[in-house]
C-alpha cells in the first residue's frame, strides 16, 4: 500500500490510498468464492461455476463492489496509522481506479483537528455565588418531607373543601344532551388541581357527600374535542367520600421516623448542612460552566463540517442508546414526536458544536499550562472506578485497553483544565 497526503483549507486533508494489483485480485478472488454459491449459470450446478465464466457473462466488474468492500476498511485503517495526522472526522470515501490488473485506488476525505489561538483564559469573571442557608429554605424542605408522608383519611362530618381529594360520579350534557366522553364513575378529583374545565371544581366546593349538584361551565374555545368547544355544559355530579391529607407533626417523633436522628433540630441541622453541600456542588458547576464559556467565547478556532457531523452522529447513537435502556427505538421516538433523523440532526448541531469548541478549547490550555496527569491520579480514579462497578482494580485494567486508559487520562487533564480556570478566575 502506498499512500499520499493533501492537505486542503478549511481544515481537511485528502489521503490517496493505492492498494496493489497483487492485493486486489485476492479480494476479487474472495468475492467469487463467496458469491459463487448464489449465481445460476446453465450447465453448472450452483457452486461450480467458473470465475472466468460469472465475468464473460455479467462483466468483470460483479466482483468489483465486494472486493472494495473488503480492501477499503484494511487499507484506510493503515493509512489513519501511517499518516500521523489528527483526524476528527469518519472519512468520505470515493473510488479513482478499479479495474482487474491495476492497482486499485481510492481517497479518503478526511477533517483535521483545528488549531486553536487562545484568547484570555486567566483572570477570567465569574458570578459569585452565595452559599447561605435560610431558615424558610429549611423549613420548606421539612415541609416536603412531611406531605410526603401524609396520610390521606376519608372525613365525613363537612362539605368539600379547597384542597380535598373528591371521589364522584359525573355526567355532562351540552342542550340537554349527554355527550361522549363527559361521564365518570367513582373518579378521583384533587380541587383546586386544574384538572378539569375552568370553573368546575371551584363549584363543588360546598357541596356535601350523597347529594347531586349541578355544575355550569363553559368549554374553553380552543378545547381539543372541536364539537365542544366554546359551548356551555352541565355536568350532574355526585361526590361519594371527601378525603384529606393528615400531616405528622413536626416533632422528634417524626425525626427519628424519617432520619437517622433522634430529635428535631438534630433532623433540621442535618437538612441545613445538605442544604449548603447541594449549594457549593450547585455554585461550583456555575462557575465552571461560566469560566469555561468565557474562554471558549475568547478563543478563535475553525471547525470543520465533517467534524460537526460526525460529533452530531456520535450524539444520536448515544441518544438511540438511551431510548432502548428505556424500552423505546428510535422509530417509535419519532413516530411519537413527529420529528425525523434529519430534523434531529440539525437541531443537535447547535450543541455539537458547543462540545467540540469546549474540548479544544479545554486541551489546547492543558496544552499552554503544561497540565499532566499523575500515575498517583490514574491509580486514584481506577479505584474509584472499580469501587462504582463493585470489582477488583487489577481485573478493571484488564478490562481497559491502552486506547481506553488513554482516553481516561486526557479526560482528566480536561477536567484539570477546568478546575485551573476557576481556580484563576476573579469572583465579581
Amino acid at each position: 500500500m502506498s499512500l499520499q497526503v493533501e492537505k486542503m483549507e478549511k481544515n481537511m486533508a485528502k489521503l490517496t490510498i493505492e492498494v496493489s494489483a497483487e492485493e486486489l485480485e485476492k479480494a476479487i478472488q474472495g468475492a467469487y468464492l463467496k458469491q459463487r454459491g448464489k449465481i445460476s449459470v446453465p450447465g453448472f450446478r450452483k457452486g461450480k461455476v467458473p470465475r472466468q465464466m460469472i465475468e464473460k457473462m455479467y462483466g468483470a466488474e460483479i466482483f468489483y463492489e465486494d472486493a472494495a468492500n473488503a480492501l477499503i476498511p484494511d487499507a484506510y485503517s493503515k493509512a489513519y496509522d501511517e499518516c500521523e495526522l489528527e483526524i476528527v472526522s469518519q472519512p468520505s470515501i470515493n473510488v479513482v481506479q478499479l479495474e482487474k490488473g491495476k492497482p486499485f485506488i481510492f481517497t479518503a476525505e478526511v477533517a483535521l483537528k483545528p488549531e486553536v489561538t487562545l484568547g484570555e483564559y486567566k483572570g477570567l469573571k465569574v458570578a459569585k455565588v452565595s452559599n447561605r442557608v435560610t431558615a424558610k429554605e429549611v423549613e420548606a424542605r421539612l415541609e416536603a418531607e412531611q406531605k410526603k408522608n401524609a396520610r390521606t383519611i376519608t372525613v365525613d362530618d363537612r362539605a368539600v373543601q379547597d384542597g380535598d381529594e373528591v371521589v364522584l360520579d359525573f355526567e355532562g350534557f351540552v342542550n340537554g344532551v349527554a355527550f361522549e366522553g363527559g361521564k365518570g364513575e367513582n373518579y378521583s378529583l384533587t380541587i383546586g388541581s386544574g384538572s378539569f374545565i375552568p370553573g368546575f371544581e371551584e363549584q363543588l366546593i360546598g357541596v356535601e357527600t350523597e347529594k347531586e349538584v349541578e355544575v355550569n361551565v363553559t368549554f374553553p374555545a380552543e378545547y381539543h374535542a372541536a364539537d365542544l368547544a366554546g359551548k356551555e355544559a352541565v355536568f350532574k355530579c355526585t361526590v361519594h367520600e371527601i378525603k384529606v391529607k393528615e400531616l405528622p407533626e413536626l416533632d422528634d417523633e417524626f425525626a427519628a421516623e424519617v432520619s437517622e436522628f433522634d430529635t428535631l433540630d438534630a433532623y433540621k441541622a442535618d437538612i441545613k448542612a445538605k442544604i449548603k453541600e447541594e449549594k457549593l456542588a450547585e455554585g461550583k458547576r456555575k462557575k465552571e460552566d461560566q469560566a469555561v464559556e468565557t474562554a471558549v467565547a475568547n478563543a478563535t478556532m475553525e471547525i470543520p463540517e465533517a467534524m460537526i457531523d460526525t460529533q452530531v452522529q456520535q450524539m444520536v447513537q448515544e441518544f438511540a442508546q438511551r431510548m432502548q435502556s428505556q424500552g423505546l427505538t428510535m422509530e417509535q421516538y419519532f413516530q411519537f414526536t413527529g420529528l425525523t433523523a434529519d430534523k434531529m440532526m440539525e437541531e443537535m448541531k447547535p450543541q455539537a458544536v458547543k462540545r467540540i469548541e469546549t474540548r479544544l478549547v479545554l486541551e489546547a490550555i492543558v496544552k499552554a499550562e503544561n497540565i499532566e496527569i499523575s500515575d498517583e491520579k490514574v491509580e486514584e480514579e481506577l479505584a474509584k472506578m472499580a469501587e462504582m462497578y463493585q470489582m477488583e482494580v487489577d481485573k478493571l485494567k484488564e478490562y481497559m485497553g491502552e486506547y481506553e486508559m488513554k482516553q481516561m487520562k486526557a479526560d482528566m487533564a480536561v477536567q484539570e483544565a477546568v478546575t485551573f480556570l476557576v481556580d484563576n478566575a476573579v469572583e465579581e
